[in-house]
């Protein structure tokens, strides 16, 4: 029996200003990989001059956020009036929580710089859904590494292994960064109530005989086997964790296990009761239904 669940290919978003994502999560398939509910691949985008990447103010309920970069810097401002820049290796943590506001923009660059990264959100335990936003910066040289031949992983959040990440996270999760040597092969057995994924960010990974290339998103079944191989020198993310026992509802930048909470969250950017951002003036309104 095959231990791939599907594989998901991502469907490519423009947010504006001439900056375009691939969405893999949520999939019309598949919704969440254990907490994880939404999975944006930003760029590869060369910025140059007055080029700039731009995501005004907007808000969030009831996840957490993860921005992790392979090249390229963001700034970052929120509620919390916390203002500072993302480099590659980092991570940005930020607990949404019962409700927090924040931008992320590029600078103008000259020489050109490549801007590339991963931002995904991470859903909230039923009973932690409405804690207090907040909001950590790990340095690249704060997160554990763990190296066997061929193969180098650094745990960005949550526990693998025999390896815990100083990242705060609310549930039962991983999320690893990895590079690994032509014909390498790796494995590592999910627990019964987890998921896991793999996502190919660069040169090919073979899973069950079959090749994947970049973007590519492997998804394990509960409890399986995660194997593979890599077919040429390659770099992949790894995420996963306990399922959640209720649906969660997502729409826009909301996530909740109950609807209501994104009905009031709705009114309330709608009519300007979230925090505002320290140093912001414009930003994204709700969308049209």
């Amino acid at each position: 029996m095959s231990a791939i669940e599907l594989v998901i290919l991502p469907k490519e978003k423009d947010l504006g200003d001439n900056f375009a994502v691939r969405r893999s999560l949520p999939d019309a398939r598949k919704r969440m990989v254990g907490p994880f509910i939404f999975w944006d691949h930003m760029g590869p985008v060369t910025l140059k001059d007055e080029q700039e990447m731009k995501v005004r103010v907007h808000p969030h309920i009831g996840l957490a956020t993860i921005t992790y970069l392979f090249s390229g810097e963001i700034l970052h401002r929120d509620s919390l009036g916390n203002e500072l820049v993302i480099k590659p290796g980092e991570v940005n943590w930020m607990t949404a929580g019962k409700g927090i506001t924040h931008s992320e923009r590029s600078f103008p660059q000259t020489p050109a710089v490549e801007l590339e990264g991963i931002q995904l959100w991470v859903a909230l335990p039923k009973e932690h859904e409405d804690v207090e936003p907040n909001f950590t910066h790990i340095k690249k040289d704060q997160l554990p590494l763990i190296k066997k031949e061929g193969i180098e992983l650094t745990l960005i959040a949550g526990e693998f292994k025999d390896k815990k990440s100083p990242v705060p996270v609310y549930s039962d999760l991983f999320y690893l960064t990895g590079s690994i040597k032509e014909r390498t092969s790796y494995s590592f057995k999910t627990e019964s109530k987890h998921e896991a994924a793999l996502y190919v960010t660069q040169g090919e990974i073979e899973v069950e005989g079959e090749v994947y290339e970049r973007f590519s998103l492997v998804v394990f079944n509960k409890g399986a086997l995660v194997s593979f191989k890599a077919k040429s020198d390659a770099k992949f993310m790894l995420l996963g964790g306990e399922v959640f026992p209720e649906k969660r509802n997502i729409y826009w930048n909301f996530v909740s296990s109950s609807k209501e909470k994104i009905e009031q969250a709705k009114l309330d950017w709608e009519n300007g009761r979230f925090p505002n951002v320290p140093n912001e003036t414009e930003f994204i309104p709700l969308p049209e239904e």
